[in-house]
């Protein structure tokens, strides 16, 4: 007895196959079976993958609450003692924060105490010179270091980065018999001569110039211009920015100096904001308030500088970026 014969596809070979180009039936079910489970599809998140939760956001913003009490706390202390009148104890064990007969006396008293504008025209004196110092030297060094091919070039950054390693106090016994050696002990120069040129601010200068594309430089080049116009017309305009970080804190710098003026400087006519300010501690008595009045006469021209430097400094990024 013969079995019959399979049947054959499309291609002759045994066995049910489907025609080319059709889908596979369907697997039914049988009655009474259970169904196969679905694959379950994971939520979509509604935020992005970084987007912190709410308790997140309530630890950072205590977090920045903290950090400002802290960096802000100690001048607004300062404030309020410089605003407290002769009658209200400033040495009780829990002292009030708001003034209760705030006055403005003691600022004047500041002023008939010591030449407080003579002083901080001194300060004003010691800045300008640092500022245009850096400004100068920083920008040609750094684009110097940044652009320019010589050699020794790798050396001299070298030396520019050691000289980073060494502490201020190490060096200021050879700055002042150097100062010296020039004869300018007791000026306002010798004072301004060693923070003319930072060599941190070179550093900052090179970065800033290192990041301009070399290819508009080298399209300078071609259309004939020499390193003074690179520098002027291609490296200046992209590194505004940077210039006026390097006024803002050189500004700061040269105006919060303590120790350096008072090795240089010996006539008290002479001396700086910070320096003068010394002679409102006497001997045998203090008064706070006068002390406070004298640290926020010195603090404010800083908070001004600042405020009205920063929005330079914003739109020089701006301006200085360069254009895909």
């Amino acid at each position: 007895m013969t079995r019959p014969a399979a049947p054959t596809g499309p291609t002759g070979s045994t066995g049910s196959t489907a025609p080319t180009g059709t889908l596979p039936a369907p697997r039914r079910t049988p009655p009474g079976a259970a169904a196969p489970a679905r694959p379950t599809r994971r939520p979509r998140r509604t935020g992005s993958f970084n987007t912190p939760s709410a308790a997140q956001n309530a630890l950072r913003y205590l977090l920045l609450l903290v950090v400002l009490l802290l960096v802000i706390g100690p001048f607004l202390w300062q404030l309020s003692t410089s605003l407290k009148g002769p009658g209200e104890d400033v040495f009780t064990r829990s002292p009030s924060f708001i003034p209760e007969d705030p006055t403005f006396a003691n600022y004047g008293k500041v002023a008939d105490t010591i030449p407080v504008w003579a002083y901080a025209g001194n300060s004003l004196v010691v800045a300008a010179i640092a500022i245009f110092g850096n400004v100068v030297g920083t920008t040609l060094a750094g684009y110097a270091l940044a652009k320019l091919r010589f050699r020794g070039a790798r050396l001299v950054f070298g030396l520019f980065l050691a000289t980073l390693v060494l502490p201020g106090e190490v060096t200021i016994v050879s700055q002042y018999v150097t100062v010296r050696s020039l004869g300018l002990a007791d000026t306002l120069t010798g004072v301004a001569l060693p923070g003319a040129i930072a060599m941190l601010n070179v550093l900052l200068m090179r970065t800033a110039f290192a990041a301009v594309p070399p290819e508009l430089d080298q399209a300078a080049l071609v259309d004939g211009a020499n390193v003074w116009q690179r520098l002027w017309h291609v490296g200046l305009p992209n590194v505004r920015g940077m210039l006026s970080v390097i006024v803002i804190f050189t500004f700061i710098g040269a105006w919060d100096d303590f120790l350096w003026p008072l090795i240089v400087l010996n006539d008290p006519q002479k001396y700086t904001l910070t320096v003068g300010l010394q002679y409102l501690n006497g001997t045998f008595s203090a008064n706070p308030r006068l002390i406070a009045a004298g640290t926020m006469i010195a603090f404010l021209p800083i908070v001004v500088v600042f405020g009205v430097c920063q929005r330079f400094f914003f739109r020089g990024v701006e301006e200085g970026a360069v254009k895909g």
